[in-house]
């Protein structure tokens, strides 16, 4: 057993160790609120531009779509992985690693053997990650340090480019999406080429009836909106990335809280037993020596 000097160096370390952690709570706690706002007021937005590209792309030419639908064969892929740029988070930018591994031994297996798969990193994480086992595209780990849509918008057109030069047939975007403080879902989405629309039958009917005006025409119009809308759906992934850094970080600094707690009951438990033993063998010390000091007299 360790003595009492020791396991009060101990209980020091340990109370130290909550006050950071319950420290790193409270910020995260006041940056989610934030990161929230900003991931609920994007959702909205977002879902209204795409559903007005959808309205408007039915039944336009195939090249309307200015080349970012073109269908190829898959050989050459971007994997865009949302990390942050620090840890103390748990499990967050490990299940983003651990998705992104497994869709190069699964979902392109074919084109990680011949080299076909690149890694566009968005945060610190997956830049050191990956940096050290592949082809990494671009450097964007100063996305998080000033988060706004210009940051995002260069990896975006980035990717863009890309694709309309051939160098890749595919991009994917692998994120956390914000569900609650305790709940992140790790979301696996194709942003290149865009998919073809795919309405309910009630929403058709019904945009069928409406009267459009287009100015200056339709194909213009659509041939503007894909574009924003690729960087729409980027610059949401990154804020519902953020935010879920941040509730990841909370859940996880509140856990280790309780945790340092529950390990400084044990020890303080610990504690008071060998200091009331080390008590207990004293006055048994001082009785032993009261009685042998009697019987030599």
């Amino acid at each position: 057993m360790a003595n009492l000097k020791e396991i009060r160096g101990r209980i020091q370390s340990v109370s130290s160790t909550q006050q950071i952690t319950k420290a790193m709570k409270m910020v995260a706690a006041a940056k989610l609120r934030r990161a929230q706002d900003n991931i609920m007021r994007m959702r909205p937005y977002a879902q209204r531009l795409n559903g007005i590209l959808s309205n408007l792309s039915q039944g336009a030419d195939a090249d309307v779509t200015g080349g970012y639908g073109e269908q190829r064969d898959v050989r050459r892929v971007l994997v865009i992985a949302i990390t942050s740029d620090r840890g103390l988070a748990g499990a967050f930018n490990s299940n983003i690693i651990k998705t992104v591994n497994q869709l190069m031994q699964e979902r392109y297996a074919a084109q990680a053997a011949n080299g076909g798969v690149s890694i566009m990193a968005i945060g610190r994480k997956a830049h050191d990650y990956f940096g050290r086992r592949g082809e990494l595209v671009g450097n964007y780990t100063h996305v998080f340090q000033q988060l706004s849509f210009d940051t995002v918008r260069a990896a975006a057109e980035e990717a863009m480019a890309g694709f309309r030069a051939g160098q890749f047939d595919e991009v994917v975007m692998v994120y956390n999406e914000f569900k609650n403080v305790a709940t992140q879902i790790v979301r696996t989405e194709q942003l290149l080429p865009i998919l073809p629309p795919a309405e309910p039958a009630t929403t058709t009917a019904a945009n069928a009836n409406m009267d459009y005006i287009f100015e200056p025409s339709k194909e213009e119009i659509v041939q503007t909106l894909i574009p924003t809308s690729l960087k729409i759906q980027l610059y949401k992934a990154v804020l519902e990335s953020n935010a879920s850094e941040h509730g990841a970080r909370m859940t996880a600094m509140d856990k280790a809280t309780e945790n340092a707690g529950e390990l400084l009951k044990a020890l303080k438990l610990t504690y008071n037993r060998g200091r009331q033993a080390a008590i207990t063998n004293e006055i048994l010390e001082i009785v032993g020596g009261a009685e042998a000091l009697a019987a030599s007299r």
